[in-house]
């Protein structure tokens, strides 16, 4: 079978030859530390990225089969994006840099975490109007219609590739900063419904010029981050009421396209959203974390049926481990893969001090399993 069929067919619940080794990228930082330690070279390292020449060649050493996270789209962000420029120098050696979505971070060379939010520039209507929503219209060149006319013969290839929707509010969130985003569904939750209104918008007609071209898609793919360890950030009444029409529309599209498979990032604890993605398209979930609460897949999946498919929840702690932890992941995986519409994948990016014989190691003994 190719990894295209074992993809189709564990998410649509039929029979596979083997499970399929899937990952989802790595920590830059990681790479580097593999590079030192002499496994791959500095060039390899440099010049990764999710699904391009430099991960299927990383693929191949270690024993991957596939990155999930291979999605194509037209561009569905601010365009232009701010400039991103350093606005300040602090005596502690961080920096503050104004980022592509308009946000103040409070960065350090060599720091790999998420930054620090210092300050935003969406702050009200007239920040909106003037700097940000001529940013988010949509004009033909945000779609490279040659791209996909002559890129995406189906046939010829063996990993899945997945359409890239964009993010309903997960971009936003982004612009506003956690802090913003609070403030204005408080003070203007008007102006917060039109800002997520425009930009889901211009998103839409970008996933419909793709789909047009007649590019042909395995899945489709959200990407959206607003939950975190307690939950979402947001109120799921209001997520319903500002972002349900919005996945409804775009994945009414991609039926209508041919694509049944959509699947969505969103870290943190998921559960009070699940419910307004599965009622309104999505059926997939992705990376799964495990995080510090455990399991999700099976108690969701108990909850919602098998309407509730996943890519992900292997706890990748255990890949830092030694080989008892990976076996014992490999353990629980396996009780996960017999309640079907599951691939085992990563619960997010390796991160530094994952063991590269240790992830040879899982990508082996994940072939070996027959569901």
């Amino acid at each position: 079978m190719t990894n295209r069929e074992r993809a189709y067919n564990l998410l649509h619940f039929k029979s596979v030859d083997r499970l399929p080794a899937v990952h989802f990228g790595y920590w830059r930082e990681l790479l580097t530390e593999w590079a030192e330690q002499g496994y791959i070279s500095k060039e390899l390292a440099e010049n990764w990225g999710d699904g391009n020449e430099a991960d299927r060649e990383l693929n191949k050493i270690l024993g991957w089969d596939f990155n999930w996270y291979r999605v194509r789209g037209g561009d569905t962000g601010l365009n232009p994006p701010f400039e991103t420029k350093v606005l300040e120098i602090l005596p502690d050696g961080f920096k503050r840099v104004q980022s592509p979505s308009g946000v103040i971070e409070r960065v350090r060379d060599g720091a790999g975490s998420i930054p620090a939010e210092d300050d935003y520039l969406l702050k009200d209507r007239k920040a909106f109007e003037e700097l940000y929503k001529p940013k988010m219209q949509y004009f033909a060149e945000r779609v490279n219609r040659e791209y996909f006319k002559n890129a995406f013969e189906a046939e010829k290839r063996d990993e899945p590739i997945g359409l890239y929707l964009g993010s309903v509010l997960g971009e936003i969130r982004n612009m506003l900063s956690v802090i913003g985003m609070s403030y204005m569904i408080c003070d203007d939750y008007d102006l917060f419904a039109e800002i997520i209104d425009t930009f889901a918008d211009m998103q839409y007609k970008v996933a419909e010029e793709v789909l047009k071209t007649g590019a042909k898609f395995d899945f489709a793919h959200y990407w959206e981050d607003i939950c975190f360890k307690n939950g979402p950030l947001i109120s799921p009444m209001m997520f319903e009421e500002l972002c349900a029409k919005h996945y409804k529309k775009r994945n009414d599209l991609c039926h209508k396209y041919g694509i049944d498979i959509i699947s969505l990032d969103c870290d943190g604890v998921t559960e009070k959203l699940l419910p307004i993605w599965f009622e309104n398209g999505v059926n997939t979930m992705f990376p799964i974390e495990i995080g510090t609460w455990g399991d999700q897949f099976e108690p969701a999946r108990m909850k919602f049926g098998k309407e509730m498919r996943g890519v992900g929840a292997m706890d990748k702690t255990a890949l830092r481990k030694d080989k008892e932890a990976v076996d014992k992941e490999i353990e629980r995986i396996k009780r996960l893969v017999g309640l079907g519409g599951y691939i085992p994948c990563p619960d997010h990016r390796l991160m530094p001090g994952t063991k590269w014989d240790l992830v040879k190691y899982y990508a082996e003994k994940i072939k070996e399993i027959k569901p």
